[in-house]
């Protein structure tokens, strides 16, 4: 039986521990007032404190077998600095930075991303990027680090190549130095005979410069530039890997109740414990916001209308894209020798069809400071988004196979208010400062 339908029933597994907790701490049930004269109380059903007791705290990100090295402090500390430069762009001032500033929640603010061009999606956040399952909306990427290397060779992102990429490491003594002490010496790549000055594969476009010159070296070196590539992507993934966000005023409630700690009730305001009631029930977004960091991690109709730009099949081409990537999961550049990967990869091409316009569905944490929100950033504020959910008013039409998980909650306003306030309170962004610019030393 799924959480939600244990909900719907009014049972809960282990309810006879979240019946001990709201006894303890004098929870009254749904329509009973609470005593005033008695010890603050949160207002959740028993159902509804086992819930809160399963979406929180946040575990540690799990493990990536894909990348020997996402533990490594020095791996990360070269991760960040990479993050942060600039000059591995063609214009010398796009950096990782440029789109995932972490003065704007680790996006960029604007409804469509933007650093050398404009690109059609939304800028997705990096807060707890660490837990995801797939990358980018279409998930076309199933490991942080093969997510990383994409927007070096993004003509609308950086318009760099892989070659010049080691070029310019190699020609800073002090990043050259990191990236020996973690993975070992570049190669020389002084011969320009044997690696040209900017070389990459450009697929469907083998006339151009970039990719005649990669298909002119020689099969070798070709290698020896990818694996050294793809553990730039490694780096910058193990510094992404320490932007977790799990000490939300939701999170210190929860400990409250799970500690017996009356005290700690005031974490959470009314408003934001009746939304969550709301969350976890009449709303139904546990539907696709399940788990800790509130999301299944898959792939969903939100029924927005498209923007202007349109025609986005979304996961779909993802899934093929997914499958040709050169650096996925299975590849030969995954440190566990691809085994992730193909019990991974296996499945997205097996299940049926995906629909087009299923996106993946973004965690929830730091949400609020997040604006725009949807995959073309249609929409500008969380109530707005509260307010559609609600209604369906000018929503989209599923075609024939399209999902049909959502109608009309048909909220009143002050439940869509409540609603956001829980959703304001999964709000943490503290983190060391070291990590809000590139690496002291």
């Amino acid at each position: 039986m799924t959480r939600r339908r244990r909900l719907r029933a009014g049972r809960c597994l282990g309810l006879a521990a979240a019946l001990g907790v709201a006894a303890m701490l004098g929870a009254p049930g749904r329509g009973q007032e609470p005593d005033a004269s008695g010890p603050a109380q949160t207002l959740w059903t028993p159902a509804e404190v086992e819930l809160a007791l399963e979406l929180s705290p946040l575990p540690e990100p799990p493990p990536d077998p894909t990348n020997a090295w996402y533990e490594d402090p020095a791996a990360a500390a070269l991760g960040q600095a990479l993050f942060y430069d600039r000059r591995f762009s063609a214009d010398g001032r796009t950096a990782c930075a440029t789109c995932h500033d972490p003065s704007q929640g680790w996006t960029d603010g604007r409804r469509l991303a933007k650093a050398l061009a404009f690109n059609p999606r939304n800028t997705m956040s990096l807060w707890n990027v660490a837990y995801n399952r797939w990358f980018y909306w279409d998930g076309r990427k199933d490991t942080l680090w093969s997510q990383a290397l994409a927007p070096f060779e993004d003509p609308r992102e950086h318009g760099f190549d892989r070659v010049a990429l080691l070029r310019a490491i190699a020609a800073d003594e002090d990043l050259a130095a990191r990236y020996a002490a973690v993975f070992g010496p570049l190669p020389d790549l002084s011969d320009g005979e044997r690696f040209p000055d900017h070389a990459r594969p450009v697929p469907g476009e083998e006339t151009h410069a970039h990719a005649r010159a990669w298909a002119a070296m020689a099969p070798a070196d070709r290698e020896e530039v990818d694996r050294h590539f793809a553990r730039v992507g490694k780096a910058i993934a193990a510094f992404e890997r320490q932007i977790v966000s799990r000490d939300a005023p939701f999170d210190r409630f929860v400990a409250a109740l799970r500690g017996g700690d009356p005290a700690g009730f005031d974490a959470l305001p009314e408003s934001a414990q009746r939304g969550f009631a709301l969350f976890v029930g009449e709303a139904r977004c546990l539907v696709c916001h399940d788990g800790p960091n509130f999301t299944d991690g898959e792939f969903h109709s939100n029924l927005f209308p498209a923007g202007e730009e349109g025609g986005d099949l979304g996961r779909p081409r993802g899934v093929r894209r997914l499958l040709a990537d050169p650096f996925n999961a299975s590849s030969r550049h995954a440190d566990d020798d691809g085994a992730t990967g193909r019990v991974k990869l296996a499945f997205p091409p097996r299940r049926q069809a995906h629909p087009p316009g299923e996106f993946k569905t973004p965690g929830l944490r730091n949400v609020a400071r997040t604006a725009p929100y949807m995959h073309e950033g249609q929409v500008a504020t969380l109530a707005d988004v509260v307010r559609f959910y609600s209604t369906l008013e000018g929503a989209a039409q599923p075609g024939p196979e399209g999902e049909r998980i959502l109608r009309p909650l048909h909220l009143s306003e002050e439940q869509q208010a409540d609603l956001v306030a829980f959703l304001e309170a999964l709000t943490d962004e503290s983190l060391p400062p070291e990590l809000l610019g590139p690496p002291a030393d």
